[in-house]
Formats: C-alpha cells, structure tokens, sequence
C-alpha cells in the first residue's frame, strides 16, 4: 500500500503523438496542488522553460456529484493555469482547458483521479551547421583553417567578447569529433620583422585555454605563435581589411 502512495506523488513524463505530459496531484476535495505535487511541479518548471502549454484537463475521485466534481475540476485547473503563468510559462494560442466530472476511466485508487494533466511541446531545434564546422568535418591532416571572427584587444591577447560565437563552434568542432588533433596557430600584422611581445603566441594560447577551461583534452592540442612570417598580404598592407586578414588565428590539422 505504501508503494502505492508513493506512486501518486511521482511525477509522470509521457511521449504522445508529438506531445508529453505532465501531471499534478491534489488532496480530496482541494482545488490547490498537494505540496508534493508542487515541489516536484516547481522542478519540473525550472527545467522545462522554453515548453509549450497546450492543454489542461482536469479530473475528480468518485465521490460526490458530477456537477460538483466538474466545477473542483475546473477550479483545479484554473490554479494550475495560474500556477504555471506566475512562473513566465508559455501557453498555445489555442489552449484547451477541459474538466472532467466523473465521465472518464477512473483509477480503482481515488487519489490517482484527483489531478491535473498539463500537456506541452518541446521547442523543436534545429541543427545548424556552421561553415567552420563544415570545413573542419571535411578537412584532410595537413590541411589549415581560418578561424573567423577572432578579434583580440588592441597589441593584447584578451579576447574580444564579440568573438564568443567562433569560441563556440571551435568547442563544438572540438567536442564533435573526438579524434581531431590541432595546432592553433596565431599570427600577427602591420610588423615587418619582429613580434613585439610575442602576441601571435599569447594569443594562439589564449585560444588554447579557452578550450582547456571547457574540458578539452590538453593532448589534442597544442599552440604556435608565426609572428609576421605568414602574413597573406605583403606588409606593409595597403588597408584595413588586409591588415585583418593578416592578424588571424588559423587552425593546423594534426590527426582526424
């Protein structure tokens, strides 16, 4: 019998035509979810953000009649409605909100009757792949890759924030394909024969442990700075798109 009361307070996922639910309990004759059913309902709210309510129904045990089991009914989901719209939950435009009073296959045990089943969609995503990552999956060992969209502080090895979406597919590239093996190869512009501070090499090595502190296995990797001894454009460069091209952050493949 224990077991039994314990399964009415676990909270029930179920994949249905596209759609799952969830469903909250409620102790006899009360229209507010039990206070087991609303941690675990709070949990499931904070996991579960970006979801789409589409339908409420609500139930009732046997007991009483079914116009005043279908008004507690309605009241149930109506508390549960609120419950969830307090916590910024999205609803479908064509929400539906149905009571049941005694007019469905009831449990044998009451207490699984006394609830509110909330039906939702998860958000669909979709796979993008970036071109980076398109290169990198077709990359031959030897082969070298631009990273774009790598822009670094002025004579410095901070990373410019606006860089964040090319740290990112470097991680997924990274994460993807398990057996690549790079070097990460920093370069610099507007020098002609020196590198003031070594900032090719600060800065393939700050590209490095961007990767290192997102659990990137040390032994895939390793770090290069070339100065100005690779530049694309002859140096002096004649404008500021080709002193860009110049200052890049190229990725070697070692091993696929």
């Amino acid at each position: 019998m224990k077991l039994k009361i314990l399964i009415l307070f676990v909270t029930f996922f179920v994949k249905m035509m596209g759609q799952k639910q969830v469903e909250v309990f409620f102790d006899f004759n009360k229209d507010f979810p039990n206070q087991t059913s609303i941690l675990q309902i709070n949990e499931w709210i904070a996991n579960n953000k970006n979801v789409e309510i589409i339908k409420l129904l609500g139930y009732c045990d046997s007991v009483d009649t079914k116009n005043y089991n279908k008004k507690l009914a309605e009241r149930r989901i109506e508390n549960v409605h609120v419950l969830l719209g307090k916590s910024a939950m999205k609803f479908s435009k064509s929400l539906e909100k149905i009571a049941f009073g005694k007019d469905f296959r009831q449990s044998k045990i009451q207490a699984e009757n006394r609830k509110v089943t909330i039906f939702y969609t998860e958000p669909q995503v979709l796979s993008v792949v970036s071109e980076f990552t398109r290169k990198i999956k077709e990359s031959k060992v030897g082969e070298t890759i631009t990273l774009p969209n790598i822009y670094f502080f002025n004579n410095s090895a901070r990373i410019v924030p606006k860089s964040n979406p090319a740290l990112f597919d470097l991680l997924c590239a990274m994460e993807e394909n398990p057996k690549l093996k790079i070097e990460i190869q920093g370069h610099i512009c507007c020098q002609h024969n020196i590198d003031p501070g070594d900032i090719s090499t600060a800065r393939a090595r700050a590209i490095y442990n961007h990767l290192l502190r997102n659990k990137i296995d040390r032994k895939r990797m390793k770090y290069k700075g070339y100065g100005v001894t690779r530049p694309i454009h002859p140096i002096p460069e004649k404008n500021e798109q080709e002193e860009n091209e110049n200052r890049r952050v190229e990725i070697l493949i070692v091993e696929k």
